[in-house]
């Protein structure tokens, strides 16, 4: 692959909404070259050396947050997490006077997660540092998505024509909606598919399709990706129960083998198991979520160098 850019166009990553094919594929090429780092074959960098990172986690994470510490680390910054819980946001400061005081201090990166959609998008317009959208609200989670991709890019080689089916709480996902985004721009076919109460036939404006007939949905797919029912941002009444969920929309072995001869299973994690995916298909050699961890290590230390790049020019 080939980008036809050298820098990213802005200062900050808040969307896949917003970025190009070419800044697309501009981080897949890096991500590409970083993930020897992350596996071992290559010593640690310090592209960012004297550096600094902050990761501000309004909501709960294990796996974003981790990766941008380590992504930070392997490319020698220095990162630091704020602690929420027990910050000043605790005693009322707004958002904007954290990231002003952070400013201050001389960060150069504020990785944020936020329950509220286009947090970040605010935050970096009041502050000189990058910053880098970890989620927020059901707007967007757009390095996910860039580890999503540059996974299918890895197991098939590229995009085009590519059958990606999606499924599950697709209404409260910003991981669908990045997906959806950047996938229909890299030139592949997004299904989106679940409960009538968790998906909308509305969403086909944003260039793909929806299905609530799952085996339809899952025919001739070449990735089938399940989500984790977000039950933190639900208001009840959308389904009678986890468990008849997983009896309907639950994937299994029978449901998978609609889908290609060489498809594979992917996931966001954390993995509700028996819930959104049987056990015996997430442990199976279709699934590709292991791999996906590691590939987010490397997509965000790609974004990390990146932006650096864009600062410095």
């Amino acid at each position: 692959m080939q980008s036809k850019q050298q820098f990213l166009s802005q200062k900050d990553l808040l969307g896949i909404r917003q970025l190009t094919p070419d800044e697309l594929w501009l981080i897949l090429e890096r991500a590409e070259s970083m993930k020897s780092i992350v596996t071992g074959q290559r010593e640690k960098s310090d592209l960012l050396k004297g550096k600094s990172a902050v990761t501000l986690f309004y909501e709960n994470s294990t796996r974003t947050r981790m990766a941008f510490t380590m992504a930070g680390t392997y490319l020698g910054a220095n990162v630091a997490d704020l602690g929420v819980a027990n910050s000043s946001v605790k005693k009322g400061e707004s958002l904007v006077d954290t990231g002003i005081t952070l400013d201050r201090m001389g960060i150069d990166y504020m990785i944020m997660r936020h329950n509220q959609s286009g947090a970040a998008h605010l935050l970096a317009k009041n502050v000189g540092a990058s910053v880098i959208n970890a989620g927020d609200g059901a707007n967007e989670h757009p390095t996910q998505a860039l580890l999503d991709f540059y996974t299918i890019y890895e197991k098939k080689g590229g995009f085009k024509n590519l059958k990606v089916t999606i499924i599950g709480d697709i209404a409260h996902s910003r991981v669908a909606r990045s997906n959806v985004f950047g996938l229909t721009k890299l030139g592949t076919k997004v299904t989106l598919a679940g409960p009538g109460t968790l998906t909308a036939k509305s969403m086909e404006c944003l260039g793909c399709k929806v299905e609530t007939d799952l085996k339809k949905a899952v025919q001739d797919a070449d990735i089938v990706m399940a989500l984790r029912i977000q039950m933190e941002r639900q208001k009840g009444g959308l389904f009678p129960n986890l468990r008849e969920y997983s009896q309907i929309y639950g994937i299994d072995e029978a449901l998978f083998s609609y889908a290609k001869p060489d498809a594979l299973l992917m996931h966001p994690a954390p993995v509700n198991r028996g819930v959104e995916l049987m056990p015996e298909l997430m442990d199976s050699s279709v699934s590709v979520i292991d791999q996906q961890v590691t590939n987010g290590v490397a997509v965000r230390m790609a974004i990390l160098a990146l932006l650096n790049e864009r600062r410095a020019n």
